[in-house]
């Protein structure tokens, strides 16, 4: 495991950059990325600078504001050129905006990036040369990094090869800053829920994963950061976010033959990740994990 200062450096380097159009190359898979906007002015550049200066070659690039008044349109603006489409107009809140993009998706496979949030480097070329590798895939994720307003780096959460057990049982398994899935599969099986405000991202991969033949896999490089900062959704979860996820749980809990008391599922999921990390033998990241449990 590499410092969290090289971890920092290399994230603001990227997007410090000025952004370029690639030469076109429909030998990689297109890629749809989707940000939904509200008010995220001081961070939405940074978001769009990690997805433009990935240089993908195959890449459709999806805005959609829900009619913010700060600078969001005026930075939408700035990179229009970019951008496949956007649009600024009220609409019914993050997962209405998803749908939306969703709907003029045209990509094999979908991303999304909260306009808060960003890419990290070379994520879109692994992720590339991932469909390339593991032509049968559907749905393929990585790590989640933590930043500061600021672009610091202070965390690293590694991702674990993906169990539904362990996704019912523990929770979200994926996060969606480093997550890509093929479109065929909200073809099939249904856009995100807008019942849901927090929890509808755990609520699309439980109810895609549930379904026989779904190919999901962990590729190392695929890296996406989430920011913690006062402002952000993720930050006033709370009560009602933990009631949607019991919400998810119960649904599955339901519809899926889970003889197992969930007390003893909690115990497998918990013996699982040790044993993972210490089968890789990864004594930094395992140090690392120790200490930030410690603070």
């Amino acid at each position: 495991m590499k410092s969290l200062e090289f971890y920092s450096a290399n994230l603001r380097q990227l997007l410090q950059q000025l952004p370029s159009v690639p030469k076109a190359d429909p030998g990689f898979p297109k890629l749809t990325v989707i940000t939904p906007s509200y008010n995220q002015g001081k961070y939405l550049e940074r978001t769009i600078l990690s997805v433009l200066n990935q240089n993908y070659p195959n890449l459709e690039y999806i805005i959609i504001d829900g009619g913010s008044n700060d600078e969001s349109v005026d930075i939408i603006k700035k990179y229009e050129k970019y951008l496949t489409y956007w649009i600024s107009e009220k609409d019914n809140g993050q997962v209405d905006a998803l749908n939306k993009g969703l709907h003029r998706a045209t990509g094999e496979w979908i991303s999304f990036q909260n306009s808060d949030d960003v890419y990290f480097p070379d994520t879109f070329d692994t992720f590339g040369n991932a469909v390339k590798t593991l032509p049968d895939s559907d749905i393929l994720y990585g790590d989640l990094f933590m930043i500061t307003p600021t672009d610091e780096v202070t965390e690293l959460l590694k991702t674990l090869p993906y169990s539904f057990l362990c996704q019912f049982i523990e929770g979200m398994q994926i996060h969606n800053q480093s997550l890509f899935f093929r479109k065929r599969l909200v073809d099939h099986f249904g856009f995100f829920d807008t019942s849901y405000r927090f929890a509808f991202d755990y609520e699309f991969i439980t109810r895609y994963t549930a379904q026989e033949g779904v190919r999901i896999r962990r590729v190392e490089g695929l890296a996406g950061a989430l920011r913690v900062h006062e402002e952000a959704k993720s930050s006033t979860i709370a009560k009602v976010g933990l009631q949607e996820h019991e919400r998810v749980k119960k649904a599955y809990r339901n519809s899926q033959t889970i003889p197992i008391p969930d007390k003893i599922l909690y115990l497998y999921c918990r013996f699982r990740k040790i044993a993972y990390l210490l089968g890789k033998m990864d004594w930094k990241y395992i140090a690392h994990r120790d200490r930030l449990r410690s603070l």
